[in-house]
């Protein structure tokens, strides 16, 4: 039995936010893993918690049973077993649009 997901979204555009836009505080606690002088964009805001691009799992389209239940979608981000974020680029990666999903 395949879970049934429910996808929530604006389907808004959004530009990605640079190092800078990022609270020094934020950039210690959560990012310190990455090297300030290669990361300097990729981060956005959703739902109070900062996220960058290097945290979600690109999504494959090609889906074991035929059907992708986040078809459309390039990148997933996982809270828990059931639910968490979904991503998708611009064509030019300068820009996303940010989902939660959920079954």
């Amino acid at each position: 039995m395949a879970l049934e997901y429910t996808i929530t979204t604006d389907h808004k555009w959004k530009p990605f936010k640079g190092d800078h836009e990022v609270s020094k505080s934020v950039l210690a606690s959560d990012f310190d893993y990455q090297d300030r002088d290669e990361v300097r964009d990729g981060f956005f805001r959703y739902r109070k918690c900062w996220y960058h691009l290097d945290q979600f799992m690109r999504l494959s389209h090609n889906h074991a049973n035929g059907k992708n239940p986040f078809a459309g979608w390039h990148g997933y981000y996982g809270d828990s077993y059931s639910s968490g974020v979904l991503i998708k680029l611009s064509n030019d990666g300068e820009s996303y649009q940010v989902a939660t999903y959920c079954c």
